[in-house]
């Protein structure tokens, strides 16, 4: 069996979001609504549980950064909403944080199974902890896959965001541990006369270390994001 079938179901990097409409915390919502901003659908195991309960205190306390990036967060367990409902109110009475994304209601599975969310090696009906990163035109463009007991690192989906967003812009590739206003990688030449031009710059702007591995500054304007429209039916 395919290994990246086994793991993620049908959804693969770079083909199209699978559509769906569903019942969240915050009304019915559709992955149409979400047309013209890059989405961070993401899956919990349950309701009430320990790790889950810091990812949802975590990803709201960034949910400020994300919208920054033209980022709508999206929850996703099989559990009701008036599950969903009662959870949101128990974190805000604890901590006084009110989770400011919708959660949907995935009672049947349906959304679950179609992203791949239930790995069934783990368990026949809780969501593993999934993360999809989709883009603005509606394509999966990262895929993350945490285990039950293991909390996501919240920094980490934001970065890749942001590399994917600065890779996109700038047409070139982030380094390993490439951060924000960090340098990003030159697509490698295609000709033999392009190579000579490559190294040539190299030797003159001290700028990679060989042909095939040189450097840009990010353009300026890749940083300046569209955060003005903003999906705020939980706010």
């Amino acid at each position: 069996m395919d290994y990246e079938l086994m793991m993620n179901g049908n959804v693969k990097i770079g083909q199209k979001a699978p559509d769906f409409e569903a019942t969240t915390s915050c009304g019915p919502v559709s992955l149409n609504d979400y047309k013209g901003k890059w989405l961070v659908l993401f899956s919990h195991p349950g309701d009430f549980t320990p790790v889950c309960t810091t990812e949802m205190i975590a990803f709201t306390r960034a949910s400020t950064y994300f919208k920054q990036l033209n980022t709508e967060l999206l929850g996703l367990s099989i559990d009701s909403n008036s599950s969903h409902l009662a959870w949101i109110y128990n974190i805000y009475c604890k901590t006084g944080i009110q989770v400011n994304f919708p959660i949907i209601a995935d009672r049947s599975g349906q959304i679950a199974r179609k992203y791949g969310m239930i790995s069934s090696d783990v368990s026949t009906t809780e969501t593993v902890r999934n993360v999809f990163i989709i883009d603005d035109k509606g394509i999966v463009r990262a895929i993350f896959v945490y285990p039950l007991n293991v909390g996501r690192f919240i920094p980490e989906i934001i970065r890749t965001i942001q590399a994917l967003q600065m890779a996109d812009c700038s047409e070139g590739s982030t380094a390993a541990n490439w951060m924000p206003g960090q340098p990003v990688i030159v697509p490698p030449p295609q000709t033999y006369c392009q190579l000579e031009e490559r190294v040539k710059s190299i030797e003159e702007n001290q700028n990679g270390i060989s042909w095939y591995l040189s450097f840009k500054e990010p353009p300026k304007i890749c940083e300046k994001n569209d955060s003005n429209k903003n999906n705020d039916e939980c706010n």
